[in-house]
């Protein structure tokens, strides 16, 4: 992993569209089948849209029905941080970007039982895909 990225509030306002900020930023949630990326098939990477650090593979992005891109598993082990979230009379778990602390989603345990058992529910607005390129 690389370095931690600390900014000011302003700076990430000013470089983050205002959906980005409230997603990234402040932990909002985009409205559930809205998101660039949910249905999206394209083969590639999703990075992080605040930093650029790769998050998660299309390998493994499943369609959860919920709304949201999902995930079974991060493109490499400590990509993203998991923390506690008991807000909105919820206990659940938050997942991070590592490299600069941007809310991407939560992680629940209702993914795919054949690989992980996890679903990482990733806002699009958080996401960056960089397609595959032919080789």
């Amino acid at each position: 992993m690389t370095d931690k990225i600390q900014k000011t509030d302003a700076e990430w306002r000013e470089e983050l569209t205002s959906e980005q900020y409230a997603v990234l930023r402040k932990a909002a949630t985009e409205r559930p089948f809205t998101g660039e990326y949910v249905h999206e098939k394209t083969q590639g990477t999703y990075h992080c849209a605040a930093c650029g650090q790769a998050l998660f593979s299309s390998d493994t992005k499943f369609d959860s029905g919920s709304g949201w891109p999902s995930f079974w598993d991060v493109i490499q082990e400590g990509s993203v941080e998991l923390k506690p979230d008991y807000s909105h009379g919820m206990n659940r778990t938050e997942v991070v970007c590592s490299r600069c602390g941007g809310h991407l989603g939560h992680l629940f345990d209702d993914g795919p039982r054949d690989k992980t058992g996890q679903r990482y529910c990733i806002n699009s607005v958080a996401l960056e895909l960089k397609p595959a390129t032919g080789e």
